[in-house]
C-alpha cells in the first residue's frame, strides 16, 4: 500500500516548527504505524537527513511511552489502542495521516513527536504512593481484599500514563490520570491511611503544572488505551473533600 505521512517536524521547543510531508511507497498493511516511522527515519539517514524524533519502548501498549496524534486523534481512530499498536491496514490504500505531538503547556515539546511528560512524574510524586515505615514486611493474609474490590482497583491501576486524556481535552486536564491513581490507592486497605492527604495534594499539583480543568466532554475516555472510566474523575473530586 502507499502512504503519505504529513509530520510536524521541530528541532527543539524554541525553533519554529512545520509539517514535512513523505511518502511510502509498497508498504507491508501489517507494519505498525512506528514500523512505518523506522522505515521512513532509514530512508532519510540514507539520505543524510534527520530522522524523525518519536518515543517508544515496549511496542506492545504497556509502557506508555508512545503517543502522538493521528489526524487530530489521540492514538489514532482504533479505540482501546495505543499508537504502538496502531497497523496500517486501518486506513486506506493511498490514505494521508497527519502526525503531530500531544498539544498541551504541562507537555512541552522535546522534538517532532515527542514531548516531555515529566509532570505526570511530580503529580505521582506528590502523592501516587502509599508511605511505609520500615522493618519486616507483613504477612500477604493480613490485609484480605474482597474479589470486587481488587478487580476495581486493578482496573484504574491498568493507566499506563500515556497522556492521550490530556492531550485529547479541550482543557489539558490530567484528571483522568490523577483520578485512576488515586482510584487505585484509595480503593486498597494500604492506601487509606494517607487517602484525603494524597487527594488533595496530586489535585493541587495538578493545578501547578499548568493542567487545566475537567471539559466534562469525556474525550479522555474515549481515547484512553486502558478504557479507564471518566466517572472516576466525580469520585477523584469527592476524596479531595473527605476528612482525614
Amino acid at each position: 500500500m502507499k502512504l503519505t505521512l504529513r509530520i510536524w517536524r521541530q528541532p527543539e521547543r524554541q525553533h519554529p516548527g512545520n509539517y514535512e510531508r513523505h511518502v511510502l511507497d509498497s508498504v507491508s498493511p501489517d507494519l505498525s504505524l512506528l514500523e512505518a516511522l523506522d522505515q521512513l527515519n532509514e530512508q532519510l539517514i540514507s539520505a543524510g537527513q534527520r530522522p524523525i524524533g518519536f518515543d517508544h519502548d515496549c511496542r506492545e501498549g504497556i509502557c506508555g511511552s508512545c503517543g502522538f496524534l493521528v489526524n487530530g486523534q489521540a492514538h489514532g481512530p482504533r479505540g482501546a489502542t495505543s499508537v504502538c499498536q496502531l497497523y496500517l491496514r486501518e486506513f486506506q490504500d493511498g490514505a494521508e495521516l497527519t502526525l503531530e505531538p500531544w498539544r498541551a503547556k504541562a507537555f512541552p515539546l522535546i522534538q517532532d513527536l515527542m514531548v516531555d511528560r515529566s509532570a505526570f512524574d511530580r503529580l505521582i510524586a506528590a502523592g501516587g504512593y502509599c508511605s511505609t515505615g520500615t522493618g519486616q514486611a507483613p504477612d500477604g493474609n493480613a490485609l484480605p481484599v474482597g474479589r470486587d474490590q481488587a478487580t476495581s482497583a486493578f482496573d484504574t491501576a491498568t493507566c499506563i500514563g500515556c497522556g492521550a486524556c490530556v492531550a485529547s481535552c479541550r482543557n489539558a486536564s490530567a484528571s483522568l490520570f490523577v483520578a485512576a491513581k488515586l482510584a487505585h490507592l484509595g480503593q486498597l486497605p494500604q492506601g487509606q491511611p494517607e487517602r484525603s492527604k494524597r487527594a488533595r495534594s496530586m489535585q493541587d499539583r495538578m493545578e501547578q503544572e499548568g493542567f487545566g480543568s475537567c471539559s466534562s466532554n469525556l474525550e479522555c475516555e474515549a481515547v484512553c488505551p486502558q478504557e479507564i472510566s471518566a466517572d472516576w474523575i466525580s469520585w477523584m473530586h469527592a476524596e479531595g473533600r473527605r476528612k482525614p
